[in-house]
């Protein structure tokens, strides 16, 4: 437990950007399923928008946002 108050409030503010950051990759990943599940343009440009804000934001890293843009979009041409 830390003692000094600044590492007790970066503990505090760490817990709310853990807490955002989890329900930002679940919807993420809700996106992803919905879109190989039913490979639709509409679902593949939601899933596309939110890849890109991930990477954006340094949720995921730009590269596995690419990796996944570029193997959804095969599921839609197949």
């Amino acid at each position: 437990m830390p003692i000094i108050k600044s590492a007790k409030k970066k503990m505090r503010k760490d817990k709310r950007i853990t807490a955002h950051n989890k329900v930002l990759k679940d919807n993420l990943k809700a996106l992803i399923k919905s879109m190989r599940k039913t490979p639709t343009k509409q679902n593949l440009q939601g899933a596309f928008s939110a890849l890109d804000k991930a990477a954006k934001t340094h949720l995921i890293h730009p590269n596995k946002a690419s990796r996944l843009k570029s193997r959804l979009s095969k599921h839609l041409s197949a």
